[in-house]
């Protein structure tokens, strides 16, 4: 009996030094945080952005939530001077892959591609107003698309698969712009750039390995910034291509234009892209040779006291491709095709700039 009493005491005083020691584990235990965002591939496209929980906070302050990660191409889709902001969310233990350096990396079933366009300067007063949010996402079948147009009060985005269009009044500078501000048909022009006709299939642009080979926000490429978020897998290749921001002055004007090219054309000029039979290659890999960005070549649809060249070398008032870049009201010329209602004044500079490279 004292034998089995002195086990009671042992066992007694065991348990008791357990419960001590989960309750001081207890005490220093800090829950993983947990993302709150809402993407249910049986109910999305959610009538409402909020809807998703994307941002935490009064939406317009668009604070990513715990799981949304912020990312940006180094060079840019020039949209009516629209500033964006953008971010990538992915389900629970899943992770892109890479494909090559070309090509959007390889997203899960489940991911949300997020594109925020707004402007800082309209007019009256300078104010802050956000136009549109376009929601990319990944289901078994492929891509889906869901456009939401934010109200005037700008507390809620709404669903919206029609065209809208608005009129905006911004300070460019130390020029006032007035133009027709539209967003796109989902059914129809978001296929435009974003569908392939070889594949058959919708895909994103931006997520590309040679596009996010940078370092974007602090210190860190935004490469090693998806990988340390869980989000992609760590087997990149030691050398990846990086398309140069064709913002950068310091850079020679033709590593500029090809970057330029590649962010505004490339998604039509391309194998599987819409403009895919012309004769223009405008992919940063392939626009190497200057023949792919139309120097000296001919064009498609002639134009009226033009010699018939996509780009004539040293000669702007020759050069189609110059024309198509900054007319506004001739929609049949008018490139890109959508998306643009005033001129890019730097773009069409860096081109001037280059013709007369030559």
């Amino acid at each position: 009996m004292k034998a089995i009493r002195r086990q009671g005491i042992l066992y007694s005083l065991l348990l008791l030094g357990l419960m001590s020691s989960c309750s001081s584990n207890d005490a220093e235990y800090t829950p993983i945080p947990q993302s709150a965002v809402q993407c249910d591939l049986t109910q999305v496209p959610y009538a409402k952005l909020s809807d998703y929980r994307f941002f935490d906070g009064e939406l317009k302050n668009l604070t990513p939530a715990i799981g949304v990660l912020p990312y940006q191409p180094s060079s840019e889709l020039f949209t009516d001077y629209a500033l964006k902001k953008r971010f990538v969310w992915m389900p629970n233990n899943t992770k892109a892959t890479y494909v090559s350096d070309r090509e959007v990396l390889d997203l899960p079933v489940g991911a949300a591609l997020i594109k925020v366009f707004y402007y800082n300067t309209v007019m009256p007063g300078l104010t802050t107003k956000i136009i549109e949010t376009r929601v990319m996402i990944r289901k078994s079948s492929g891509w889906i698309f869901a456009e939401y147009i934010w109200n005037p009060e700008q507390t809620e985005a709404f669903l919206e698969t029609a065209s809208t269009s608005r009129t905006l009044t911004i300070q460019q500078g130390s020029e006032t712009l007035t133009f027709n501000y539209r967003t796109p048909n989902t059914t129809v022009e978001c296929n435009r750039c974003h569908g392939d006709l070889v594949t058959q299939q919708k895909t994103p642009i931006g997520i590309k390995p040679q596009n996010l080979n940078w370092n974007y926000s602090g210190t860190q490429n935004q490469l090693t910034q998806w990988i340390n978020a869980g989000y992609l897998e760590a087997n990149l290749p030691s050398s990846i291509t990086t398309v140069p921001n064709y913002n950068n002055t310091a850079l020679p004007v033709t590593e500029r234009v090809r970057a330029y090219f590649d962010a505004n054309c490339a998604h039509c000029h391309r194998t599987g892209g819409e403009a895919q039979v012309h004769p223009l290659h405008m992919e940063y890999t392939d626009t190497s040779d200057p023949e792919n960005m139309g120097v000296g070549v001919g064009a498609l649809h002639t134009l009226p006291g033009y010699n018939g060249r996509i780009v004539q070398p040293n000669n702007v008032g020759q050069s189609i491709l110059h024309y198509r870049m900054q007319t506004t009201t001739d929609l049949f010329y008018i490139m890109p095709a959508i998306g643009r209602s005033v001129q890019h004044r730097e773009g069409i500079q860096l081109v001037e700039q280059w013709i007369n490279s030559f």
